[in-house]
């Protein structure tokens, strides 16, 4: 469960969150460790709500720590207090995954829907983990009500800003049940009528302008969180990170007709070339 309500997300509708009981449930990840695991992947949203919980399995898998072992966890990106960040220090690098959600950096966005977050303590946290060997895994949404074009490639630039890994670039969508659907009227929200119901258009990003976040997304994870364009990255990024991004993503739509099926090959000339024009 999570005791955050953010409009967006389902775990919002839970009246909790539900611990285990923490001995207990070490232990049967140690009976999985004994039987050879050495990747877990926690799917609780708030792994650092609860420090010293956190703190204790930690421990358990420093104390289990060897070549193999891959931990990955969800944590709320702006509380990383001392006693938890000594123990992160404490692992070689690649043993740690962590997924954030930042969703959005404009905070009159982060109170209209509910979403209680530290912009300035977020990416020091951020910038922090990066320089401490943790693989991070950061999360944008794109098409939040009252959130414009400007706000969005203003919080894109700063985590590119970061260096980070990852940055997962998503589209809005409303999953039934959350409260999102009460800015429908206000913001003008369009959602696709079948599953997973993202975002068409709103009041503030036109169908178009959508289409052309979507397909960025998708360039992105392509060139960007493949890992593939390490120090390519930067040349298509400088000086202005989502403008230079976003205009590599239209001319790439407009030369290709694809976002899917692109052989790397190919992807690496069409880029290639993209920067040659651009001089």
């Amino acid at each position: 469960g999570c005791p955050f309500r953010c409009e967006f997300c389902l775990s919002a509708l839970d009246k909790s969150s539900w611990p285990f009981e923490t001995d207990r449930f070490l232990a049967a990840i140690d009976g999985l460790y004994q039987r050879g695991a050495r990747r877990f992947k926690f799917v609780d949203r708030t792994f650092n709500l609860k420090v010293a919980t956190t703190l204790q399995i930690l421990e358990f898998f420093y104390q289990r720590v060897d070549a193999a072992l891959h931990l990955h966890f969800e944590l709320v990106p702006d509380h990383l207090p001392a006693p938890l960040k000594q123990a992160i220090m404490r692992f070689p690098a690649g043993v740690l995954q962590f997924e954030l959600g930042v969703q959005s950096l404009n905070s009159a966005v982060q109170e209209r829907i509910d979403r209680r977050q530290d912009n300035p303590k977020t990416l020091e946290n951020l910038l922090w983990l990066q320089q401490h060997r943790v693989h991070i895994h950061a999360d944008l949404i794109f098409g939040l009500p009252g959130e414009g074009l400007d706000s969005i490639a203003d919080g894109f630039n700063q985590l590119v800003a970061l260096g980070l890994p990852e940055i997962q670039l998503g589209i809005l969508k409303r999953l039934r049940g959350t409260t999102l659907a009460r800015h429908s009227d206000e913001f003008q929200m369009r959602y696709h009528p079948l599953p997973p119901y993202n975002l068409l258009a709103n009041c503030d990003l036109d169908f178009v302008t959508m289409q052309r976040l979507g397909r960025m997304a998708r360039y992105w994870d392509l060139i960007s969180n493949s890992g593939r364009f390490g120090h390519t990255l930067a040349l298509i990024c400088d000086p202005s990170p989502f403008q230079r991004f976003m205009g590599l993503s239209d001319w790439l739509f407009s030369t290709t007709g694809q976002t899917h099926k692109i052989e790397l090959r190919r992807l690496f000339a069409l880029i290639n070339e993209w920067l040659i024009e651009q001089g």
